[in-house]
């Protein structure tokens, strides 16, 4: 794994929790040698994340479609500023340049950009680590909310492990590491009752 992508708010949430998680994982990345992708903002966590990283000498890479450059603010000190042409755009490209994605809090926009990289491991898209910095228990009913669907038929057992969760940016990062897919190629075919 060597370029992580990052799904974050926009915004700094109500708990400087959020953005204590953001700046130490924006560190680790760098840390590490890892290279950074992410919405292309510098308010909000995004800003927070891209900063810490930027401080300890990582390469940052921002990908914010046009109509947001002004909204969110396109952060102006990046290693490279992808600026495209719609959100579709920004997704495909963001997935296209990583190896793994990490999602710390954030909004519908944070969720939506999970929920599609997930879905994408699912249908065997790509074979990525997908995760979910767990801040505060942020992410607690969202982990219900998977395992809900595990018991009611909707997700295969097997698949609930396309998703990891973890409290520590470090630890979180070493499991990307050593992630190995769960089989996902015949999710479709209907399960022996």
């Amino acid at each position: 794994m060597n370029t992580v992508c990052v799904f974050c708010g926009s915004s700094e949430g109500l708990r400087p929790s959020y953005a204590a998680a953001a700046r130490r994982m924006g560190k680790m990345i760098a840390r590490r040698g890892l290279r950074l992708v992410y919405g292309g903002g510098r308010v909000g966590l995004m800003g927070v994340l891209a900063d810490a990283a930027l401080e300890e000498g990582g390469e940052v890479v921002g990908v914010i479609p046009e109509a947001l450059v002004t909204r969110e603010l396109a952060h102006a000190n990046l290693t490279q500023l992808y600026v495209v042409g719609s959100m579709h755009e920004r997704k495909a490209l963001m997935a296209d340049l990583s190896d793994g994605f990490v999602t710390l809090p954030g909004g519908y926009g944070t969720l939506e950009e999970l929920l599609e990289v997930l879905s994408w491991a699912q249908l065997s898209i790509h074979e990525k680590p997908c995760a979910l910095l767990d801040v505060d228990g942020y992410w607690e009913p969202l982990a219900a909310l998977f395992d809900k669907a595990v018991t009611e038929g909707f997700v295969r057992p097997n698949h609930r492990s396309l998703i990891l969760t973890g409290e520590d940016p470090e630890l979180l990062l070493d499991r990307m590491k050593s992630y190995t897919p769960p089989e996902t190629k015949k999710w479709i075919e209907p399960e022996e009752r």
